[in-house]
């Protein structure tokens, strides 16, 4: 279950390959790729500096790849976050996640962006032409995390 923190671009093709040659048991490939958005809450994105603790991003990411790994039939999974500086259209992230069905893949892949954005150490600061700001945590990552936790008593 790789994950990577990089400054460099990934191709999707040779990540999505990788993750499935020699494995005959991959029934499905679910991914998601985030990218930078040129407007954020009204205003124009011109650039966004992505900022991680190393050690502590890295750790983050397999702790949620393996929760993912322990509540569904997951084959392998693989993290891919960017840092630095990045432009509108660039990617982010890239979550790619193998399983024999799809049920589990989508799931997977659903649970480990969602645990990404509210768990990792990330720091995003956005750039316009009216200056620079940090963005904040918002309260519709979280919601979609909680419905992730179990139930009490389960």
């Amino acid at each position: 279950m790789p994950v990577r923190i990089q400054r460099e671009d990934f191709d999707i093709g040779v990540e999505t390959r990788a993750i499935r040659d020699g494995n005959p048991n991959v029934g499905a490939i679910a991914s998601f790729v985030g990218l930078v958005r040129d407007m954020n809450n009204g205003a124009s994105v011109v650039e966004m500096t992505l900022e991680h603790y190393p050690g502590m991003a890295e750790n983050a990411l397999e702790e949620i790849t393996s929760q993912a790994k322990a509540r569904w039939n997951v084959i392998d999974t693989l993290v891919i976050h960017r840092y630095g500086t990045l432009r509108p259209m660039d990617q982010i992230v890239l979550v790619i996640v193998a399983g024999s069905h799809r049920a589990d893949a989508f799931n997977a892949c659903q649970f480990i962006m969602d645990y990404l954005k509210t768990n990792a150490p990330f720091w995003k600061k956005e750039s316009s032409a009216e200056g620079s700001y940090w963005v904040g945590a918002r309260e519709s990552d979280a919601i979609a995390a909680e419905r992730w936790k179990p139930a009490p008593g389960e």
